[in-house]
């Protein structure tokens, strides 16, 4: 495993991480989660994202499980706040009341006083920001949370809260964006914002929710029991990418990944982390062999010829809109 800095700041993570967002609590038994955690830790990921939403808190109790009895200060444990967690009005957001009430949520569901990494899962619009970043203050300034981040924010919204970050005197070190080889939204502002501020992103969706895996074709069914036909798992958030076009174009990356001897899921890993602003990557996975697989991408190098092979096939698929980039015009 290689390791870089989280941003500018002094934390280094591991350059693919571990994320338990359709897995942990839903789509696998803990039996099966818990060996996945354990195969991430094998393999020397130390660096672990979750959120209190995900599998309605279910996946940051499982996590906190599969961690348990593990050097506290050996790992990087992540987690964030917005979305629902509860039926009521204040159950979401950005708001101080819920931000305290969710951060001692997931401490006490992840078995731990405090996390690396706070993050605001998408900007809230019905929040004064200075309300947002002063209760962000409060807790890093009680020691529940090291660092904070924000995920698929906008440049715009990155640069005001690193403004009021650094005069609450508290470390907003980084993003939590999609990002791939099909999704690259973020290239155009976020990332020049953020390599000025110091700011360095933690990719979710590396594989395009699985669609760089190469194992849907194009003209026929998704294989049974992929992510495309689960409902729960994210069938949602692929459909985009499921189309006979695209689908083609991945086909053509498959000779591209053996000469680089590369499977196409460490391709795609390895793509991502080609950019010097991504500090890690998160994978996820529902078998621990998933784990092995992709682990082998850290530390890969792509060579500019092979790096321009790639774009030259994905480029009249690929999303580069920095509009695409946004949260709810209202609180969840």
């Amino acid at each position: 495993m290689e390791f870089r800095h989280l941003g500018r700041s002094g934390l280094l993570v591991s350059e693919i991480s571990y994320g338990n967002w359709i897995t942990h609590g839903s789509q696998v038994e803990e039996e099966a989660a818990t060996a996945c955690v354990r195969a991430a830790l094998d393999t020397g990921i130390t660096t672990f994202d979750t959120a209190d939403v995900y599998a309605g808190t279910k996946a940051e109790e499982v996590l906190g499980r599969a961690l348990k009895g593990e050097r506290r200060e050996g790992l990087e444990i992540f987690t964030k706040v917005f979305w629902p967690t509860g039926p009521g009005r204040n159950d979401r957001g950005l708001s101080r009341k819920h931000i305290m009430e969710s951060i001692n949520g997931s401490l006490r569901r992840l078995q731990t006083d405090h996390v690396d990494l706070y993050q605001a899962h998408r900007y809230d619009y019905s929040t004064p920001l200075e309300e947002t970043m002063e209760a962000f203050a409060d807790i890093v300034h009680s020691g529940k949370a090291h660092y904070i981040g924000v995920s698929e924010w906008k440049a715009s919204q990155i640069r005001e809260a690193h403004a009021l970050a650094r005069e609450l005197r508290i470390p907003l070190v980084s993003n939590q964006p999609q990002y791939s080889m099909l999704w690259r939204v973020i290239e155009a502002e976020v990332i020049p914002t953020s390599e000025e501020l110091g700011v360095g992103q933690i990719v979710w969706s590396p594989m395009a929710q699985g669609v760089l895996s190469g194992k849907y074709l194009p003209g026929q069914p998704p294989p049974a029991g992929s992510r495309a036909t689960d409902e729960k798992s994210g069938a949602g958030f692929i459909a985009r990418f499921m189309t006979d076009e695209v689908l083609t174009r991945v086909q053509r990356l498959k000779p591209l990944a053996e000469q680089a001897g590369l499977t196409m899921p460490q391709l795609a890993i390895a793509w991502v982390l080609q950019n010097p602003n991504v500090s890690s990557a998160i994978i996820g996975a529902s078998r621990p062999e998933q784990v092995h697989d992709n682990v082998k991408a850290a530390g890969v190098k792509l060579d500019a010829d092979l790096l321009k092979a790639i774009d030259e096939i994905v480029e009249p698929i690929t999303e580069r809109d920095p509009a695409k980039t946004e949260s709810p015009a209202q609180r969840p």
